[in-house]
């Protein structure tokens, strides 16, 4: 499942041929297993993101499932999201847990997709090769003596990985066309 595009994922969650849990789940165990070499990620909480796909999958199976309920994703850390730790990649906000939604989020909440977590950053979107993050630096999966570049890097570096089927990014500074 983690190679299926978003269609297929949806495929499958409109089929029953897989839940939300399930999907969740094997994203959430190959983030336990990857992140600590590629640093994708800053935030992953295995208990909030079962939550989110178990009522995603109640949801599907009282009939008011839209495409893309279910299927999970991650944030770049500069959206806010409410009960998550938003950080922006920096030591100032390191323990800052946002009271509510970025717009985006809200969008991506009504669509019904499943947070996996939040990814790793240049501190404030400020740079442009990933390297400049209070967590560390972000590993690009093909090549870990390289960087994924951009300070969307953790976003780049997660879904180039299959450790989300699709993350948010920015591009104020050309993160996204480098």
């Amino acid at each position: 499942m983690i190679n299926a595009t978003l269609k297929e994922l949806s495929q499958q969650l409109a089929a029953g041929e897989a839940s939300s849990v399930e999907l969740a789940t094997q994203y959430l165990d190959r983030i336990e297993a990857l992140n600590p070499v590629l640093n994708a990620f800053i935030t992953v909480d295995r208990t909030k993101t079962l939550d989110e796909a178990a009522a995603a999958d109640a949801r599907r199976a009282a009939g008011q499932a839209g495409p893309l309920t279910g299927v999970p994703m991650a944030y770049k850390d500069i959206f806010c999201q409410q009960g998550w730790k938003t950080s922006c990649g920096s030591r100032m906000l390191d323990n800052f847990i946002s009271p509510y939604d970025a717009h985006v989020v809200e969008q991506c909440r009504a669509a019904g997709l499943v947070t996996l977590g939040r990814t790793n950053m240049d501190e404030f979107a400020m740079g442009s090769s990933n390297e400049n993050s209070y967590y560390g630096v972000v590993k690009n999966p093909w090549d870990i003596k390289a960087i994924p570049g951009g300070s969307s890097g953790g976003s780049a570096a997660a879904v180039a990985a299959r450790l989300t089927p699709v993350a948010t990014a920015t591009d104020t500074g050309g993160s996204i066309r480098q």
